[in-house]
């Protein structure tokens, strides 16, 4: 999920970073209470009910605990001022965090395809599990669900990609809970290769997901640029700006989930250098207010109306 999938307006009002901040903290506190839960009861009963299904999803559980102390420590990094060597601020361990969780996911993913590939091969050694496999199935299913639309409706009010990765890693835990349950059941109607065929479909959306978080991350490491909506949404901030008479070359790049933006704004050429200035001050202030924009670096061309002839400056003796 894209940060544009967060909110219908691109212009909406960002909160704080102390905001966003202490958001973070809240909801990763309680994914962690309720991964540390889950990943021993699933685990233990896994294992007592002999389902390779239920233990992957344990795992999985476990995957979402890391991945949650690995938020709490970009959230902690992140908030730090600009220093000397990271003149524009800490934004970016929040994707350095998203690629972390992309690559736990991947790397739990492939685990659990090798298990559960060891036990197809071998159909003979698969046993019928307990039937309390089942209701901790289900418990785990209702539990990621709450829990995915909690971390979700943070993510949104505050802005946050780091926290939509960690909120659709809850919704990946759900969904392979579901797909565990069902495993679970076919086992206990007498079809015992289910519960591993479960673990083999939960290691297949696991790995999927981790991809796709890893991809984008990396992408956004090397300075992907945002969307066109929202180019277009700073743009037209720019050329509303009083004495701006056009605008060229926008171009962006992502700083953790925030934006560092190039532009060039025409002003009247008959104009001094001064009162450009004064001009481009306020074209910077005016998207760095109503964007999520870090920082705007404007270069001020000359404009001249096509009805008025303008003399050329002569050029300056060498």
């Amino acid at each position: 999920m894209k940060f544009t999938e967060l909110a219908d307006d691109p212009e909406d009002t960002d909160h704080s970073p102390a905001e966003r901040i202490a958001a973070a903290s809240r909801s990763t506190w309680v994914s962690v209470v309720v991964n540390l839960v889950l990943t021993i009861t699933q685990i233990a009963i896994g294992v007592v009910a002999k389902s390779q299904g239920l233990i992957a999803d344990g795992i999985h559980s476990l995957s979402d605990l890391v991945a949650d102390f690995v938020v709490l420590f970009a959230s902690h990094h992140s908030k730090k001022d600009a220093d000397a060597d990271h003149p524009y601020g800490h934004q970016r361990f929040e994707t350095a965090a998203s690629l972390v969780l992309g690559t736990l996911l991947l790397a739990v993913g492939l685990g659990m395809l090798w298990s559960a590939a060891r036990k197809l091969e071998a159909p003979e050694t698969v046993q019928t599990v307990h039937i309390m496999a089942l209701w901790v199935a289900g418990g785990a299913l209702i539990a990621k669900e709450l829990l995915f639309r909690y971390m979700l409706s943070v993510a949104k009010r505050v802005k946050s990609s780091m926290l939509v990765a960690n909120a659709w890693h809850a919704r990946s835990d759900a969904a392979s809970s579901l797909v565990v349950g069902i495993g679970i059941v076919g086992n206990l109607a007498g079809y015992p290769i289910l519960d591993p065929i479960a673990a083999l479909i939960v290691g297949f959306m696991v790995t999927k997901m981790g991809w796709g978080f890893s991809w984008d991350a990396l992408h956004d490491l090397m300075d992907r640029a945002v969307d066109e909506q929202e180019v277009q949404a700073i743009r037209l901030t720019l050329i509303e700006t009083p004495g701006v008479s056009g605008v060229h070359d926008v171009r962006t790049r992502k700083m953790g989930d925030m934006i560092v933006v190039d532009a060039h704004i025409e002003v009247d050429a008959a104009i001094s250098v001064e009162a450009g200035h004064d001009i481009a001050v306020e074209a910077r202030q005016r998207v760095l207010q109503r964007h999520r924009v870090l920082n705007l670096m404007t270069h001020v061309d000359p404009w001249r109306r096509p009805d008025l002839d303008h003399p050329t400056p002569a050029a300056a003796p060498r």
